[in-house]
């Protein structure tokens, strides 16, 4: 897929290193303790501890395909300035890792970015880029290495199908997240216009103006770093199209698209309603099956707590811990060190941003059972540590 107007030299299919990294790869990431629990029906037993892993966790293939071809980009151009537009994915580890091997993240030097020349190789995340953004690489003659999610393509390639059938795209997702970015600029570079909706509420008002009309000056103020450049309600949510930022949760992306459908069939009648509503499916199977996997797992397991592996930032790990929180005592950590001891954990409430400490987290003293998921961005070598360290802390505190 191309986008109009670039014609840098691009690496969108690896660059024929995969073999000559395979090695490093499996060093940095891979978990044979992790290998072992999958082996055993995904259940790990130690003293008074029962450990229940979800059946689908970890890396994606649209992640470990980025993570791979950043370590092939390393290795193809050793002696190349080598750059990521921003976080590969959102795990500070991996980035943290990527940083160590020379490679600069342009977010830590915006500045850096007026700088590149034709030596200089920039690779784009799994997310995407902007096409604006895209557009300025290509100015300066780099040489970019695209891992962008398949995935994140497809809801391009709707978005775009919107825009070219006069189709404003609806997106259920967060407007300050890389992907959600780089596909509102899918419509805006072929003349269409976008509106961001975070929730079902957000949903609501627009469908209340859909059906009703109301306060266009309250409306654009309430979206205004939401919807594209000269949006306007009363004529953009005439027909509308839906779409998702890949990592949402996806029952709600489904009851957003329920919601839009609803309202413009009250609006235009049945008969009308292909004129004005579109939908294509544009759920991430990997996304989903994280979900249905932690689903499984509380369903099938009586657990005491939920421990929740991944970034902060990361959208699919917030909606694994949302998920669990509705269940059972739910902890999402960062990484491994967040277990700091048998009466301490620190991690991130759902729905908060602010990092807690949490006193006597940990049941005991007798048999307790935990469950362990991780986001699609959190390798399996910390889904080891994490199992480690829960060992060490219920060893620590005896049945």
């Amino acid at each position: 897929m191309t986008t109009p107007g670039v014609s840098s030299l691009i690496f969108r299919k690896g660059l024929d290193m995969k073999a000559a990294v395979a090695g490093l790869l499996a060093d940095s990431y891979h978990s044979e303790l992790i290998n072992r629990i999958k082996a055993d029906d995904y259940v790990y037993r130690h003293g008074r501890l029962t450990l229940h892993l979800a059946r689908e966790f970890g890396f994606c293939y649209g992640v470990d395909r980025a993570v791979d071809y950043a370590y092939q980009t390393r290795k193809r151009f050793p002696d190349a300035e080598v750059y990521l537009t921003g976080e590969i994915i959102h795990n500070p580890h991996v980035n943290d890792r990527l940083r160590g091997m020379g490679i600069r993240l342009l977010t830590d030097d915006p500045e850096r970015l007026d700088q590149l020349g034709p030596g200089d190789v920039v690779i784009l995340p799994a997310f995407g880029v902007t096409t604006e953004l895209l557009r300025r690489l290509d100015q300066r003659g780099c040489t970019l290495v695209d891992t962008t999610c398949g995935s994140v393509l497809n809801v391009w390639k709707n978005v775009r199908r919107y825009a070219e059938s006069g189709f404003t795209s609806v997106i259920h997702g967060k407007v300050w997240h890389e992907e959600t970015q780089a596909t509102a600029s899918q419509a805006v570079v072929r003349k269409g216009h976008f509106l961001v909706v975070l929730d079902e509420a957000e949903a609501a008002l627009a469908c209340e103006h859909i059906r009703r009309g109301a306060n266009r000056d309250a409306f654009l103020a309430r979206f205004a770093k939401a919807a594209s450049p000269g949006f306007d309600p009363d004529r953009d949510l005439q027909r509308v199209g839906l779409a998702n930022q890949t990592t949402m949760l996806m029952s709600e992306s489904l009851r957003v698209a329920d919601l839009f459908k609803a309202a413009l069939l009250d609006r235009w009648g049945a008969d009308a309603l292909a004129e004005h509503f579109q939908a294509f499916d544009t759920i991430c199977t990997a996304t989903q099956d994280r979900q249905d996997a932690v689903v499984a797992l509380l369903d099938r397991a009586p657990l005491e707590l939920m421990i929740v592996i991944g970034g902060y930032n990361s959208s699919n790990t917030c909606n694994l811990a949302r998920i669990c929180a509705d269940r059972c005592p739910t902890y999402h950590i960062a990484d491994p060190a967040c277990l700091v001891s048998p009466t301490e954990i620190r991690h991130r409430p759902v729905g908060t941003k602010v990092d807690v400490v949490t006193r006597g987290w940990l049941p005991g003293p007798g048999p307790v059972t935990i469950g362990l998921t991780s986001g699609a961005s959190t390798p399996d070598n910390l889904m080891g540590e994490a199992v480690a360290r829960l060992t060490a802390c219920c060893t620590a505190t005896p049945a």
